[in-house]
């Protein structure tokens, strides 16, 4: 893959129309969305088939965590979609179950195991015993165990997970700050060469983009570092 095929931007926006205009902005420089909380309430769903239908690819990232029938039956509905990804919490029985379930269609399952908003602190107070660096690692065996098409961690882990789930595997970074940007709400941050360098085989970029002066320009820059280190 080059670079445009491994840069997702985070459409992490308020509405419909200023996404469509952002993706109209940045025109054919960007082929993978990623679409949200924030946009699925307010007819993201509808718009990521939209967005299939005109030939780019989705992320969606859902998070998905339940009772593994309810896992299951959403991930089929999901998997009709034609969207890429699908994201889920690693939590072995919901994989297991999304996985079964997404037999016999291209669904790219990924596996959410530390958010990289979070830092040890903030697990010891969500009740985990292991640092973010252990758990990540944990949950990216089981993750490979059960079957799934990837892990989403920081890029900070991607090289340790590289190392377990080995080639076969997305490996899907949020938390990519080129140098000199804000780090904003994210703690576990890195610049798109370092990412890739270290064994990050997506990038999810996403307001160092949407949030630029210039949107198309900001993410032509991301796309020539990544590319420079491919």
């Amino acid at each position: 893959m080059n670079a445009r095929d491994r840069l997702i931007v985070g459409l992490d926006i308020p509405t419909i129309a200023q996404a469509e205009t952002m993706v109209s902005t940045l025109g054919e420089t960007v082929s993978f969305y990623k679409i949200g909380y924030q946009l699925a309430f307010v007819g993201g769903l509808e718009f990521a088939r939209d967005l299939v239908k005109d030939g780019k690819q989705v992320f969606l990232d859902m998070k998905l965590l339940d009772i593994d029938n309810t896992v299951a039956n959403g991930v089929e509905n999901i998997a009709k979609m034609g969207v890429t990804m699908l994201t889920l919490h690693a939590y072995p029985k919901a994989m297991r179950a999304a996985v079964q379930a997404a037999k016999g269609s291209d669904l790219c399952l990924l596996a959410v195991t530390v958010l990289t908003s979070m830092d040890e602190p903030d697990l010891i107070e969500a009740g985990y015993d292991h640092d973010p660096h252990s758990l990540v690692l944990r949950r990216a065996e089981q993750a490979l165990a059960a079957g799934m098409g990837g892990i989403v961690c920081s890029a900070e882990e991607s090289a340790a997970v590289r190392n377990i789930v080995g080639s076969g595997m997305a490996v899907v970074t949020p938390g990519i700050r080129p140098a000199g940007s804000e780090a904003g709400d994210q703690k576990r941050v890195m610049t798109p060469a370092d990412a890739i360098r270290a064994g990050s085989s997506h990038l999810v970029v996403g307001r160092p983009i949407v949030k630029a002066a210039d949107p198309k320009a900001a993410a032509e820059a991301i796309l020539a570092e990544m590319q420079s280190v491919l």
